[in-house]
């Protein structure tokens, strides 16, 4: 028990380390993780080995929730058509794909057990591509159809994967009974995850008790998993349907305090288990490898080869031909042409179909024995070659998506995201400024605290508005500040840094409780946050 404490402190340091470093030279952490775990897989040692269930059921689901809580509902649904595009018709297409050319190249293998393999590989895990898109600062248009496509293609590719495991272990099976499964777990998904994001709004007045709210909010993913696949619906889908409903209401039902409290446990929570999943991802090679020993090795080079060019090739071919299908065929499927992607942003988006952990998870999961009894047929081959196409993707287009962006100049525009933020914040100050006047009207504040309110926002509006006089002065729309307005900011921290030394002050003299010093410390710590981040 002691040795398995200290194992698991050792990965904590290492999924620190891996952030730090991480952080220092450009690289996802992520990245790091894999590539350490697949080094210490090569030593002798203990190992961790992954347990399908564990991760479907305990890691999977809060992963995904935390991601859909902070996506955008509407942007999905504004981009709804090239999101199911690739989270469901290119899902198929890659699990056909996949499927179908493994089998040419392995003598004997069942179409299903290729199916099984492409289900396993076809969907991407877009934790790398989005850390590297938002730090190299990629259009928002891709941020949400990576986000999009990563919340919605798990649900479809293991629908697929089940579908495929049954018929390769020997169950009856019919285009017409896969189908209607198929829409039956969507359709439950959907409802549950539905339900439960209702169920939550209508408790949000019972939780407005920081702690309360995060307890419930942890348990949410896992309980509404485990209620959809009960009904044999898709817990995938349930889950991200809930996160992303839950998400958007936030800022109507949830408080202030359970908002920043909540937040910052996700964000920890998912911290954490991304960087133990991906540092137990390069751990599996051992255990991949060691049934390998009965193929050819010309068989085994083949399959991988096969794998990773189907995974490659299928992505940038399939967004080509959707991207550029006659213009009245877009016009039916109600796309404008001002919504088409242009060519730099098919080649950055096909460039980040990275894979991972579920990939690992599904072909992990593989029965070991059909329903006769048998061996499930090449079940070493194909985690081998699923094995492989995680490593390809995620750490080769992972480590080039950075320079490839870079090379193809697809940034943001941040002087005017930076602009529609100020006036958002010049609009909510009009909103204050208005709601003093109909406080006072009703008598419910009088002249002097009114005149009080109107300074403070006065002042901040001043900041605001010098903000925006120097974002209208960048000339190629990044974000630059004049000496004096850094200047100004950097005095506001000194005077927030001095604040503090005296509170501490205070507290070491005896002159004030530490229960007061968090209180008073937390005010500042707010009010710094609301200052430029350099």
């Amino acid at each position: 028990m002691i040795a398995q404490i200290w194992f698991a402190l050792a990965m904590l340091v290492v999924v620190i380390l891996a952030r730090g470093v991480g952080g220092r030279i450009g690289v996802p952490f992520t990245i790091l993780l894999t590539l350490v775990g697949l080094a210490y897989a090569l030593v002798p040692g203990p190992k961790l080995e992954l347990d399908p269930e564990a991760v479907l059921v305990l890691v999977m689901p809060p992963l995904l929730y935390s991601t859909a809580r902070r996506s955008s509902l509407l942007a999905i649904r504004a981009n709804l058509r090239p999101i199911v595009s690739l989270s469901v018709l290119l899902v198929l297409a890659t699990a056909f794909a996949v499927g179908a050319l493994v089998t040419l190249v392995v003598p004997g293998m069942p179409l299903a057990v290729g199916l099984v393999l492409g289900a396993a590989v076809a969907p991407p895990d877009p934790v790398a591509a989005l850390s590297i898109g938002r730090r190299a600062g990629m259009p928002p248009r891709l941020i949400v159809l990576i986000e999009g496509e990563g919340l919605l293609n798990d649900a479809t590719a293991l629908t697929t994967y089940q579908v495929a495991v049954a018929v390769a272990v020997g169950g009856a099976f019919s285009w017409t009974i896969a189908s209607g499964l198929f829409l039956l777990a969507v359709a439950g998904g959907l409802a549950v995850g539905i339900l439960v994001a209702l169920l939550i709004r209508l408790a949000r007045p019972m939780l407005r008790d920081p702690l309360i709210a995060n307890a419930v909010s942890l348990a949410v993913p896992f309980v509404t998993y485990l209620v959809a696949e009960a009904i044999h619906s898709s817990g995938v889908l349930a889950v991200v349907v809930a996160g992303l409903m839950v998400g958007h209401n936030a800022g109507r039902t949830e408080s202030g305090a359970s908002r920043l409290q909540t937040g910052a446990v996700w964000e920890f929570v998912e911290y954490l288990l991304e960087g133990f999943v991906f540092l137990l991802i390069g751990q599996q090679l051992p255990s991949v490898i060691r049934g390998l020993q009965d193929q050819p090795l010309s068989i085994v080079v083949a399959a991988a080869a096969v794998s990773v060019g189907a995974v490659l090739l299928v992505r940038p071919l399939w967004l080509v031909i959707t991207q550029w299908l006659p213009a009245r065929l877009h016009a039916r499927l109600g796309v404008r042409s001002t919504d088409r992607l242009r060519g730099r942003e098919l080649v950055a988006l096909s460039w980040a179909g990275t894979r991972g952990v579920i990939t690992l998870v599904a072909v992990f999961a593989v029965p070991l024995t059909t329903e006769q009894g048998t061996p499930f047929p090449y079940r070493d081959l194909i985690s081998f070659c699923a094995y492989v196409v995680v490593l390809v993707t995620l750490v080769g287009q992972g480590l080039t998506f950075a320079p490839l962006l870079r090379r193809l100049r697809l940034r943001i525009n941040r002087a005017e995201v930076e602009q529609l933020r100020n006036q958002a914040r010049l609009a909510t100050i009009d909103a204050g400024l208005a709601r003093v006047d109909d406080l006072v009207a009703v008598d419910r504040i009088g002249p002097e605290l009114a005149a009080a309110i109107r300074a403070g926002l006065a002042a901040r509006a001043d900041r605001y508005h010098a903000r925006m006089a120097a974002l209208r002065e960048s000339d190629d729309g990044q974000v630059t500040w004049t000496e004096d307005y850094e200047a100004a900011i950097a005095a506001r921290r000194a005077v927030i840094n001095a604040q503090r030394e005296e509170l501490l002050r205070w507290r070491d003299a005896g002159r004030l409780p530490d229960a007061s010093l968090r209180i008073l410390r937390r005010e500042l710590d707010h009010e710094e946050r609301t200052l430029l981040d350099r």
